[in-house]
């Protein structure tokens, strides 16, 4: 999968990262430049809780962080010991795109693949990797299980779906991640509370970067003792940055007044647009803000002619990506060329 076409001169689906920091993020930011206590001690940062816990309708503990990865990998820990595995999809993120983020900062943790349409995990597919495991001494137990929302290719999980995957998760001891790099998305489309959308997880990785911040994601913990855990990790692994308030301003700015809803809404809506004149190119149903098409060679080349920068997923598709300010007729016109091929 590789990058194609100039961000400065291209109408812009290569990926939300791509997109620009909202306006009352960066004002956000600016006010948040005076002086104020280090690392997460500040006032910002010191109001995370409070506002996360009213998000997901039940006490939080949260840490901000600057990456997607270290995200994960923070919100693992907790979940994991060195000798044991995380079921995930085949293709999640933390298995496809964080070169072995995972192992590395879990100290050689494992992570244990599982099939499912869509990079969707159910509590069958998870079963399955499970019942390779015998127990005893010589092989990896199984300790956490970890879903993406919405998944690696913009599929949502809906809540009853996810409460199936948390009732086999208490069942079996298993603690329940969740990689919201996309979060937002999913609960636009949804239409429900975050809490719905989370389902019984014991963490959240909120994703701030992809939609309209600069650089920050919220780790949402569920269990103050995970949480305390988290902090030293986060320190030992370099994450815990002097001057936390200006990663603290942009999830508050996201998140009062939502923010964050509202920037995913007009993602989905433009990728829903792209959608509608894609018909049968469609791979997948588009849910979130991602739209795969399928397109040769040939016709992929031909969009980018006509100014449009993507990237290629395979040698015979292509991933399309909305973001929160993606211009209209960008979107029209994209769906317009792809009806036209």
């Amino acid at each position: 999968m590789g990058f194609i076409g100039e961000a400065h001169m291209a109408m812009q689906f290569n990926s939300d990262n791509v997109a620009r920091v909202h306006p009352k993020v960066w004002a956000a930011m600016q006010a948040a430049d005076s002086p104020d206590k280090g690392y997460d001690g500040d006032a910002l940062s010191q109001r995370l809780d409070a506002v996360f816990s009213d998000l997901f309708g039940r006490p939080a503990a949260v840490l901000w962080t600057a990456t997607g990865t270290s995200a994960n990998c923070l919100a693992l820990g907790p979940l994991v010991q060195p000798h044991g595995g995380v079921v995930c999809h085949r293709e999640a993120h933390i298995e496809t795109d964080e070169c072995g983020a995972p192992g590395f900062y879990l100290h050689g943790a494992k992570l244990m693949l599982a099939e499912g349409a869509g990079a969707k995990l159910t509590p069958n597919s998870i079963e399955a990797v499970l019942a390779t495991v015998k127990r005893e001494i010589h092989q990896v137990p199984a300790q956490a299980i970890s879903v993406t929302q919405a998944t690696e290719y913009g599929l949502v999980y809906r809540p009853e779906e996810l409460a199936a995957i948390g009732a086999l998760a208490k069942e079996r001891g298993l603690g329940l991640h969740l990689d919201g790099a996309r979060f937002a998305n999913a609960v636009a489309f949804l239409g429900c509370p975050a809490a719905q959308a989370a389902g019984p997880v014991d963490v959240v990785c909120f994703g701030g970067t992809k939609n309209g911040g600069m650089d920050a994601d919220a780790v949402v913990f569920f269990d103050p003792e995970h949480a305390d855990h988290a902090r030293w990790r986060r320190k030992r692994a370099g994450h815990l940055q002097s001057k936390g308030r200006f990663l603290a301003a942009q999830l508050l700015a996201l998140v009062e007044g939502d923010l964050w809803l509202t920037n995913a809404r007009a993602a989905n809506l433009a990728a829903q647009e792209i959608a509608a004149a894609a018909k049968e190119r469609l791979m997948h149903p588009v849910e979130a803000n991602e739209v795969f098409l399928i397109a040769s060679r040939a016709e992929r080349e031909s969009l980018r002619a006509q100014g449009f920068a993507f990237y290629d997923w395979d040698e015979h598709s292509a991933r399309l990506v909305a973001s929160w300010d993606t211009l209209p007729e960008h979107a029209t016109a994209l769906g317009k060329a792809i009806a036209a091929l």
